[in-house]
Formats: structure tokens, C-alpha cells, sequence
């Protein structure tokens, strides 16, 4: 029996960009007729996005660099019965046209690796070069001003400060971070700030089944965002 792990529709870390997500995949199959798309899932590791995409009936293939990351996806697509929708390739931004083709893919998820690449600009274009004309691209990186606030409540007040006014390598304010995707060529569909209270909470209140809700209830409003760990863009390739 497969083991049981959480979906990323029920969890406060993952549900926003879970339910951005696939709204944004069933309004793009709609257009195109319906049917299974093609996603391709950067740094996808273990499956936590593809599997459940693959169970929805897309096909994914995700592209990591971890040999030990694809070998648990292979396992859990063959126990979640999506083997044959999954297709794991070794590899990382800087190589993705080794394992995937340009103009491929309906759909990029490029959650967490522009924070790893050895150039996010060209990271993010080579992502965008993915799509074929009306993809779209599911953005997730790690906040410059979620970074501050976290410091902030944790007491390291210099810390905060430094991640204010210097340069922070690895996260993105949301305009630094929008720019990357518009100088990529893509169209922004919607901003929405990620984990704003479930890195916040205490302990005991992370499995309050009330804290998705908020999540998902304040993720699009601009005065929450500032406080978001991560943020996430949708956006599309214009041309379709």
C-alpha cells in the first residue's frame, strides 16, 4: 500500500500555490480543449508536485539534479499508480535543454531553484524557453522581506537590518522578483505571498486545520504579502 504523505492542496506550506496552480491548468486545458497537459517540474525532487499533478492526468517530467531525489519520485509514482505519466531526468536550469526541449511544455514549475542558480536571470529565461506559446509559468522563491520580519521576531534585530539594507544573495523582494519574469518574456497572471502565518505560528497551531484558510484568505492581498517567507508568481507566455 503506498504510503500515506500529505497533498499539497491540504497543507498551509503549499496550498496557496497548490490551488493557484491548478486553477491556472484547468483554465489553460479549457482553452486548448481539454485533455492532459505537459508540465515540466524544475527541481521537483521527490514528486510533492508532480505526483499529484500526474494523478489529476498531466504528464510531468521533473528535472533535479539529485539522483537520490528522482530515485524517491520513481518509488512514489509507481506507488501512487502515475508511472507512466512521470518521467524523472537528472539535471538543473543550466542544463535543462540536455533533458527537456524548448517550446515543449504547456506548463514550467520553477519552485525553489532561481534561490540555487548560478544566474537567476538566465535561470528564469531558460525556464521561460521551456513554454510553448500560452504556457504558463508557476514562480516560487524565497522573500527578501519575509526574511527581515522572521529576523525581526526572532530577536536578531541587526540581522533584520542587514537583510533590510544589504544585499541579501538568494532572496527577491516581490518587484525584484516580478522583473525576472517580465525581463524572461512572460505576462504576470497573479502575485500571491506564501507562508505569511504558517512559519509564524506556534508549534501547536500548525496543525489547525483554520490556517489554511487564512492562508489562502490573505495570500493575494498586497498588505499581507510583506510578511510572506515566499512568494509566487503565475504568469504566461504571450503568442498562443
Amino acid at each position: 500500500m503506498a504510503a500515506e504523505r500529505t497533498q499539497p492542496g491540504t497543507s498551509a506550506r503549499t496550498g496557496v500555490v497548490w490551488e493557484v496552480l491548478v486553477g491556472g491548468l484547468a483554465r489553460l486545458a479549457g482553452s486548448t480543449g481539454g485533455g492532459a497537459l505537459d508540465v515540466v517540474d524544475l527541481g521537483g525532487g521527490t514528486g510533492g508536485f508532480a505526483v499529484p499533478l500526474a494523478r489529476l492526468g498531466h504528464r510531468v517530467t521533473v528535472v533535479d539534479p539529485s539522483p537520490d531525489a528522482l530515485a524517491s519520485l520513481e518509488r512514489r509514482a509507481d506507488e501512487e499508480g502515475v508511472s507512466e505519466r512521470v518521467r524523472a531526468v537528472q539535471g538543473d536550469l543550466g542544463s535543462v535543454f540536455d533533458a527537456v526541449a524548448k517550446e515543449s511544455a504547456d506548463a514550467v514549475l520553477c519552485h525553489g531553484v532561481l534561490e540555487v542558480a548560478d544566474d537567476p536571470v538566465e535561470g528564469m529565461g531558460a525556464a521561460a524557453r521551456v513554454l510553448r506559446p500560452g504556457g504558463l509559468a508557476s514562480v516560487l522563491a524565497a522573500s527578501r522581506d519575509g526574511l527581515v520580519v522572521a529576523r525581526a521576531l526572532n530577536g536578531n534585530v541587526a540581522g533584520a537590518l542587514t537583510a533590510l539594507h544589504g544585499p541579501t544573495p538568494r532572496r527577491f523582494t516581490e518587484d525584484a522578483l516580478v522583473e525576472l519574469v517580465v525581463a524572461a518574456g512572460l505576462d504576470v497572471v497573479s502575485q500571491h505571498g506564501v507562508l505569511l502565518f504558517a512559519d509564524l505560528v506556534p508549534t501547536a497551531a500548525a496543525d489547525d486545520p483554520d490556517l489554511i484558510e487564512l492562508e489562502l484568505a490573505t495570500a493575494s492581498r498586497p498588505e499581507f504579502r510583506a510578511l510572506a517567507t515566499r512568494l509566487h508568481v503565475l504568469a504566461s507566455r504571450p503568442g498562443a
